[in-house]
């Protein structure tokens, strides 16, 4: 039974040859999670406080 990728799949992983490669660190900073909405939650906290306020008055 042939697969379909039996070809390439026992090749040498790829090292460039132009560039080094990077660092643990930088690609962990490259790929870190980030707050894409700042501000997000405190602007629910302050709507969840007006909402509060109305129904306490």
């Amino acid at each position: 039974m042939t697969h379909e990728y039996d070809d390439i799949i026992d090749l040498p992983h790829y090292e460039p040859q132009k560039h080094k490669r990077m660092t643990m660190e930088s690609r962990a900073a490259q790929f870190a999670p980030f707050a894409a909405l700042t501000g997000y939650h405190a602007a629910i906290r302050e709507t969840a406080r007006q909402a509060q306020e109305q129904t306490e008055d």
